[in-house]
């Protein structure tokens, strides 16, 4: 694998088009009032599925050969790749069969199911990979959910989309779990704009970038944070490489941020998105600039209500 180059993203960028949305991207006073300075959101929660991931699952299963169209594909994923990927192999007619961990909610089950896929279930996601790994050996093809260029590269249409639409952006906030979108994005962004700050965000619990840029090498780590969609047991060489080479930082924030940031953008932007998105905004409180403008990337908006009333209730009203 490797780093997506920039003409790779605006090639996935036309061989996807049929197939996802291009995504809102809106301006709000609201939050560019607590930010203090002008703040738009990109809305990727309105991506179909609810998250950004059908623009990389597109991009993989496009790149196939039919003959491994004919054989079916063969994913990871307790979150949004689940559904991207299933939605994906339905729309093409490619069979999909998803490996997610036995604690996997039962809205993100039931939403892969939904879209035609096949779910088989692991004790958890370092042994659902090797699973993977022996399903490709029976002659399935394996679709990483984070460390694949293609996947990285469809992606990063998102931040076409992002410069597209905010041309004096000087800050983009985006979350992190393997680090496939995080890449496919500062790709986009940085090799057209190098002047753009691109700050990457996880959660206390779903650090796995976090503690390999300190470290200096992937590490690998238990996941304990409500950001199930954000829950990469470890980063790849490749996002490690391109967070060392794009970003800014990486900020952690707390669970409870995360959720007030949910709370924040329901409240203030009438929208209702995941821990993985709700993080950007308290990261943003963080490190937003005197001047300039802030795009925050909400990555998805696969949340129950369930979810909501427990974290609520963990949480209290921040």
């Amino acid at each position: 694998m490797a780093i997506p180059t920039l003409q790779d993203v605006r090639d996935a960028a036309g061989r996807i088009a049929a197939y996802v949305h291009r995504t809102p991207q809106v301006s709000s006073r609201s939050i560019g009032e607590l930010l203090g300075v002008p703040a738009q959101l990109k809305l990727e929660l309105l991506q179909k599925t609810g998250s950004f991931k059908p623009r990389g699952a597109f991009n993989q299963v496009l790149g196939l050969t039919e003959a491994q169209r004919k054989a079916g594909v063969v994913g990871v994923s307790g979150g949004n790749y689940a559904q991207g990927l299933a939605f994906a192999g339905q729309r093409l007619g490619v069979s999909v069969r998803i490996l997610m961990p036995e604690t996997t909610p039962e809205n993100y089950v039931v939403a892969t199911h939904g879209y035609g896929a096949e779910v088989e279930f692991g004790p958890d996601i370092g042994a659902l990979f090797r699973r993977a790994e022996e399903l490709a050996a029976e002659g399935l093809t394996y679709l990483h959910p984070f460390d694949d260029t293609r996947m990285m590269a469809g992606n990063g249409t998102l931040g076409l989309e992002v410069l597209e639409d905010a041309p004096g952006v000087t800050d983009v906030v985006v979350s992190i779990g393997g680090g496939g979108l995080m890449t496919g994005v500062a790709v986009a962004v940085k090799e057209q704009r190098p002047d753009v700050r691109v700050w990457g965000v996880e959660t206390v619990g779903a650090d796995a970038m976090a503690r390999a840029l300190a470290a200096g090498e992937i590490v690998e780590i238990e996941i304990t944070s409500i950001a199930k969609t954000l829950g990469a047991p470890w980063v790849s060489k490749d996002t490690l490489a391109a967070a060392q080479r794009y970003l800014e930082d990486v900020i952690v924030v707390e669970d409870a941020e995360a959720f007030a940031g949910i709370e924040l953008l329901m409240d203030r932007a009438k929208v209702v998105v995941e821990p993985a998105a709700g993080c950007t905004l308290a990261a943003a409180q963080k490190v937003a600039p005197r001047d300039g403008e802030v795009v925050l990337i909400l990555c998805g908006g696969n949340v129950s209500l369930a979810d909501l009333a427990a974290w609520r209730e963990r949480f209290g009203r921040t």
